[in-house]
């Protein structure tokens, strides 16, 4: 069993910058392959970023240029660093991690999410 929780939203003026965090804790073998998703009133949930174990961090064309996520594996967190901050970019930010746990099953873990508002 692992837990997500991210930590970092709030109101940011638009152009302004904001760094996400999601810290993994629990009980799990590894985390493969982790990733943002965030969810604006009235609309689907959206893939923002995905960054796999070891491979090439991508992002959705809305978000490209201005957001790059990273990752600390000693310390089980991933970074969300946005940039030049837009309006549209108001939502509720969600940490998503693919995990193995202790006889290798796998398991989807979902952070609570954390609100970010664009706004002057």
């Amino acid at each position: 069993q692992v837990q997500l929780v991210e930590s970092g939203g709030g109101l940011v003026q638009p152009g302004g910058s904001m760094r996400l965090s999601c810290a993994a804790s629990g009980n799990f073998f590894n985390l493969n392959a982790m990733g943002w998703y965030r969810q604006a009133p009235g609309k689907e949930r959206e893939l923002v970023a995905t960054i796999p174990l070891g491979g090439v961090t991508k992002y959705a064309d809305s978000v490209k240029g201005r957001f790059t996520s990273s990752r600390d594996n000693a310390k089980n967190t991933v970074f969300l660093q946005m940039n030049s901050l837009k309006p549209e970019d108001t939502a509720v930010y969600y940490c998503n991690a693919e995990v193995t746990l202790p006889h290798w099953s796998v398991y989807t873990a979902w952070g609570q999410g954390t609100q970010v508002t664009v706004s002057s």
